[in-house]
């Protein structure tokens, strides 16, 4: 996620269908993009990287496993261990991670009470500071966002019958539980999943989106200051069992978001997989054409008029209007996938596996 693999042989798949910067035709765009495809990095390691930030084509870090962290600023040519070493000794699991620029990040741990901490580096990884550490053993922290480089939230399950958050205004260097009484009441049952670092999103200064399943029907809460109040609304993905409900959010804007998820587990039908909204998450209607699986992980093609991405860990899917169809590409697996400013696209997921998106 940004602000503002072993065998890695390079996986083809054509997606020419790829916009370009708004305004070009369409012939235009497809000829910018024809005959890319993801192509694998090795990164030498067989964990799962469910964390990703793209910073750029050149610059990207991964989060996953055993506390894992590793940093590339060579398009992924090479990859640096920048693990926290603590995390890497009591085997945390590092589910998102959040970059600034080549030197600042924030990671975020999973887990129920202090296995539930929040990270930072701002010398590139080479060094860690451990800025919250969960005290409650009810709360098991999912994901984090950040608005801009000061402010940012990490949500966490429900404790008193409500989604918890936490905030930070100096760029994850301290953190504060908000206060909750905004925050709808949680269905039974209801949570977030930590699958792909973006069960909470957001885009522009103020407006933040949260992800739940479980519960009888699968919700996506919107906070238009900064998580101080929420509204909910049911999405048309299916929930009503522990494994099903939206796993992933994008916002292309501050209105138009799309949402994936379905049942992670494996064999298990998914088959209203994706849903689009127009009017920033108040209202949800079912893709007409949705990823024949769960997908886990989804994010907008830059400068593009209705392109964008799903992953999941039997393949990559794209859009070409806005969420309403989504066409298989490939079926490598991948868990998340993010696209920088400079149209830097990464995928990342099981067995070390990390793809950015190249021209052939």
């Amino acid at each position: 996620m940004r602000l503002l693999g072993v065998g890695m042989c390079a996986a083809a798949l054509t997606v020419g269908l790829l916009a370009a910067p708004a305004g070009a035709s369409e012939a235009g765009e497809t000829a910018q993009l024809r005959g890319a495809g993801w192509a694998l990095k090795d990164t030498g390691k067989d964990v799962r990287f469910r964390g990703l930030a793209a910073v750029s084509r050149s610059t990207a870090w991964v989060a996953g496993s055993k506390g894992t962290v590793l940093r590339t600023v060579d398009g992924g040519r090479s990859w640096q261990d920048v693990s926290p070493p603590g995390a890497v000794a009591e085997g945390l699991e590092l589910r998102d991670v959040e970059a600034f620029d080549a030197r600042r990040a924030v990671a975020l741990s999973i887990g129920e009470g202090e296995a539930s901490r929040v990270l930072r580096t701002e010398d590139g990884g080479a060094t860690w500071t451990e800025t919250f550490r969960n005290p409650d053993p009810r709360a098991f922290y999912d994901c984090l966002t950040f608005f801009d480089a000061r402010h940012g939230l990490a949500m966490s399950n429900p404790v008193d019958g409500r989604f918890r958050i936490l905030s930070t205004d100096d760029g994850g260097r301290s953190w504060r539980v908000l206060p909750d009484a905004g925050m709808p009441q949680a269905l039974p049952g209801e949570a977030g999943f930590a699958a792909s670092g973006q069960c909470l999103v957001s885009a522009g200064p103020r407006d933040v989106w949260l992800a739940t399943g479980g519960g009888a029907t699968a919700r996506v809460l919107h906070s238009a200051d900064r998580g101080l109040t929420w509204r909910a609304a049911e999405s048309t993905v299916p929930a009503g069992d522990p494994a099903r409900g939206v796993f992933a959010l994008a916002f292309r804007d501050r209105t138009k978001g799309l949402a994936v998820g379905g049942d992670y587990r494996t064999g298990q039908a998914s088959p209203q997989a994706a849903a689009v909204s127009g009017d920033g998450g108040r209202s949800w209607r079912q893709a007409a054409a949705p990823p024949p699986a769960y997908r886990s992980g989804a994010a907008w093609y830059p400068y593009s008029r209705g392109t964008a991405l799903a992953v999941g860990p039997t393949g990559t899917d794209v859009t070409r209007d806005g969420g309403r169809s989504w066409r298989p590409l490939d079926s490598g697996s991948f868990d998340t996938v993010d696209c920088a400013p400079d149209t830097g696209c990464w995928a990342s997921g099981e067995k070390g596996r990390v793809a950015r998106l190249e021209h052939r």
